[in-house]
C-alpha cells in the first residue's frame, strides 16, 4: 500500500495495466516518449483515482491518447513558434529603408483620403473591429458598413499606386429651404 491509497487500487491498476499503457504509447509515440506518456497517464489516474472505472484499460488508454495528442500540440506549437522566429530573423536582415518607405508611402494614401474613408479602414485595420461592431460606432448598418469599407480600400488601393489622386470629401447637404431655391 501507498500513502493516500489506503486500498492499494491505484497500485493495483499500475501493475496490472501498466504494459498495456507502455505498449500503446510506444505504438503510438516511440520509444522516446513513451516513459513521459505512461507517466502523465498514471499521474492523471492517481489524482483523478474516483474517476477511474472498473474496467480501467480503455479509460488509461483514453488518457494515454490525449496525453499523446497533447504532446503533439506541444511540439506543433513549438515549430510554429521557431518558424515565426526565424521569419523575424529575416525580417530583421531586411533592408529596413525598404520597411520605412512602404510605410510612408500607406500613411501619405490614407491621409489623402477623407475623413470617413479613413475611420472605416482604421476601425477595422488598427482597432481590430469586427464589419458589424465599426458599424455600430459609426451608426449605420453592417451592409451599409461593408460598402463603405470597399469602396474605402478601393481608394486607398487608388492612392497607393498613385493612379488617381483621391480627396473624397463628404457630400454636402442640403436643407429643403436651400435645396428649392
Amino acid at each position: 500500500m501507498t500513502p493516500g491509497d489506503p486500498n492499494g487500487r491505484f497500485t493495483a491498476i499500475y501493475h496490472r495495466h501498466h504494459r498495456q499503457v507502455y505498449a500503446y504509447a510506444v505504438s503510438r509515440a516511440g520509444r522516446t516518449l513513451a516513459d513521459d506518456v505512461v507517466a502523465d497517464t498514471f499521474l492523471v489516474a492517481w489524482r483523478r483515482l474516483e474517476a477511474v472505472p472498473e474496467g480501467p484499460l480503455p479509460w488509461l488508454l483514453g488518457v494515454a491518447r490525449n496525453v499523446i495528442r497533447e504532446r503533439f500540440r506541444d511540439d506543433i506549437r513549438q515549430a510554429s513558434i521557431a518558424a515565426e522566429l526565424r521569419a523575424w530573423a529575416v525580417e530583421a536582415d531586411a533592408d529596413v529603408a525598404d520597411g520605412v518607405a512602404d510605410r510612408a508611402t500607406m500613411l501619405a494614401a490614407l491621409a489623402s483620403l477623407g475623413d470617413d474613408d479613413r475611420e472605416a479602414l482604421t476601425l477595422t485595420a488598427w482597432q481590430g473591429l469586427s464589419a458589424k461592431d465599426a458599424a455600430r460606432v459609426v451608426g449605420c448598418s453592417s451592409a451599409t458598413f461593408f460598402v463603405r469599407l470597399h469602396r474605402a480600400r478601393k481608394r486607398l488601393e487608388q492612392a497607393v499606386s498613385g493612379a488617381v489622386p483621391v480627396q473624397r470629401r463628404r457630400p454636402v447637404r442640403l436643407t429643403a429651404q436651400e435645396y428649392s431655391r
